[in-house]
């Protein structure tokens, strides 16, 4: 068994987690989608709801040929509702998308590229002002379909982080964000190398449009980190009952973890 560890400084945690997992099981390819819409209405979409629910949604708009700007637009809502409702709380989702697509129209021609072109703290407050969009589906936007450097702290970032002493339960979003951004400001993109990757690495989806494009040293660390939270959370760090056996950062948790148990 692994020498359990005294508890390390936050961001020490977080440089752990991203060099040990960026070592172990290399680039995510996230996010999975073609277009920069498609992250957006994805983000939207996945609010309280797991990805699979998502990918419905999003099927059912890319075949009736509405996954765009336009199609949002031109889609009376009732029909629109119609589209995303595996996706859950249908109604409130298909305004939200409604209410984006009009924000870009009307603030930048209903350009996707103006908009990303506003300097990140800005559009991340006008994308508050929206009505539905909070911080995790603001920065998820921002990051993967705009390529801005900033961190989305999703809850599966915040257990991990909890269980392994470095954020309080209490934490703000803001908070963690900065944490991890700090944290990683300095650190190297994963390596495409496949040679070195464990034998039980989870699942990952295959290279898209979107995780395939260039984009800066830190947002491409910024993503790869989220999607190990989001490995970690989905096949190791389950909110009940997690299987901190087989999980890889087992190591790292402090002595005095409470999900590590006594010896008899």
């Amino acid at each position: 068994m692994p020498t359990r560890l005294r508890a390390k400084p936050a961001d020490a945690v977080v440089r752990s987690i991203y060099r040990k997992l960026a070592r172990s099981w290399g680039p995510q390819y996230w996010w999975p989608a073609q277009t920069g819409f498609e992250v957006i209405a994805g983000a939207i979409l996945a609010q309280n709801t797991s990805w699979k629910n998502v990918e419905h949604a999003l099927q059912a708009l890319r075949s009736a040929g509405r996954l765009s700007l336009r199609g949002i637009s031109t889609t009376p809502l009732s029909r629109l509702e119609k589209l995303v409702r595996s996706s859950g709380f249908y109604r409130q989702k298909a305004q939200r998308l409604k209410t984006f697509v009009a924000y870009v129209e009307k603030s930048y021609g209903g350009s996707l590229e103006k908009m990303f072109s506003t300097p990140t703290q800005q559009l991340r407050s006008e994308l508050l002002a929206l009505n539905g969009i909070g911080p995790e589906t603001a920065d998820a936007i921002l990051l993967y379909a705009g390529r801005h450097e900033i961190f989305v702290v999703d809850a599966y970032a915040r257990r991990v982080l909890e269980r392994h002493a470095a954020v309080a339960t209490a934490a703000k979003y803001d908070d963690i964000r900065l944490l991890v951004e700090g944290a990683l400001a300095n650190e190297k993109r994963v390596g495409h190398s496949r040679q070195a990757l464990t034998a039980n690495a989870p699942p990952i989806h295959a290279a898209s449009t979107i995780s395939a494009m260039r984009r800066s040293r830190l947002a491409h660390v910024y993503s790869e980190m989220h999607a190990y939270f989001v490995q970690l959370g989905k096949h190791y760090c389950y909110r009940q009952g997690p299987d901190c056996d087989r999980c890889p950062l087992r190591e790292f948790l402090p002595e005095d973890s409470p999900m590590i148990a006594s010896p008899e």
